[in-house]
């Protein structure tokens, strides 16, 4: 419990922490994490009231727990200690008129935090000055202390956890999307180096083709994007290979069937392929991909 205003004032970098789970001397409890909301005031009364007021207050089934700081230097070393802080309930006026904002912008610029919100208090309202701090700093709410009801202070707290959850649970499909991404990139490298794969647009021309399938056919992938198949294949098709291919594509959107062609060196190819038409529901196709495999060794193998 932090001292009240009576006893001994905040020397420097005071830190307390309130309730905290991971204190030896809290018994154990079979609960969830609690939300950690920092309070930055340099008034020892601020935090005591500000604590008494949502001490019984409870988010999605979790408690909140407290951490104080009594200057923007505590509050900047609390932040980059503690990443998981939900809310910050900053004083604008503290070591200098401006310690608050100073706070605000090093959380975002600085810290890099964009989640956390963050709500300014300050005991010397003006409306042009709250104009321009809500227009010029990326803060989450802005209230005069003595507007600040019990009542108007549980809401403001409720209202930032929902959307400090909101931002957390995005991040985190951000993070689990980006993380898929990378490993599909990692496989479409891998598969690049080893697997025949061409990509064709609705014309037939080339969109792509994997580093395999170019050394095969001695050429660069620049000289082959945006030529047809003839640049991998100088004959003309058999007729009927070219209609079945068609049709099937067509009826079923796929075609697999075995392909005859020669490398660069002029060695006979075997390939097993598998074409697919790419198109959204119920239009045109927008891309072909095709994938194949040697069905005799490769040219030097």
């Amino acid at each position: 419990m932090p001292a009240s205003s009576s006893d001994n004032a905040p020397q420097g970098d005071l830190l307390i922490m309130d309730d905290d789970p991971s204190d030896p001397s809290t018994p154990p409890a079979q609960e969830s994490a609690p939300w950690r909301i920092l309070i930055v005031d340099d008034d020892v009364d601020v935090h005591v009231v500000t604590k008494f007021a949502l001490s019984n207050a409870q988010f999605q089934g979790r408690r909140l727990c407290f951490l104080h700081a009594y200057s923007g230097k505590e509050a900047l070393a609390t932040l980059r200690a503690t990443p998981d802080i939900a809310l910050v309930l900053l004083d604008v006026i503290m070591e200098t008129d401006d310690a608050g904002l100073r706070v605000a912008r090093q959380i975002r610029a600085d810290l890099h935090n964009e989640l956390v919100r963050i709500v300014l208090r300050t005991g010397q309202p003006g409306q042009a000055l709250e104009h321009s701090i809500i227009c010029d700093y990326d803060i989450n709410d802005f209230w005069s202390k003595a507007d600040l009801t019990t009542r108007k202070l549980f809401t403001t707290v409720i209202a930032s956890l929902r959307a400090y959850a909101g931002l957390q649970a995005a991040a985190a499909d951000r993070a689990a999307m980006a993380a898929e991404l990378d490993k599909a990139r990692q496989l479409q490298a891998l598969l690049g180096q080893q697997a025949l794969v061409l990509k064709l647009d609705p014309k037939g021309r080339i969109v792509e083709a994997s580093e395999r399938l170019c050394q095969l056919a001695g050429a660069r992938p620049e000289a082959l994007v945006g030529h047809d198949l003839h640049a991998l294949h100088a004959g003309a098709f058999p007729e009927p290979l070219v209609l079945d291919i068609k049709l099937t594509l067509a009826r079923d959107g796929a075609w697999s069937g075995d392909i005859q062609t020669r490398a660069a060196d002029g060695s006979a190819l075997h390939l097993r392929c598998a074409l697919l038409a790419l198109s959204e529901p119920g239009g045109a196709p927008y891309e072909y991909v095709a994938v194949a495999t040697l069905r005799d060794p490769a040219p030097g193998a």
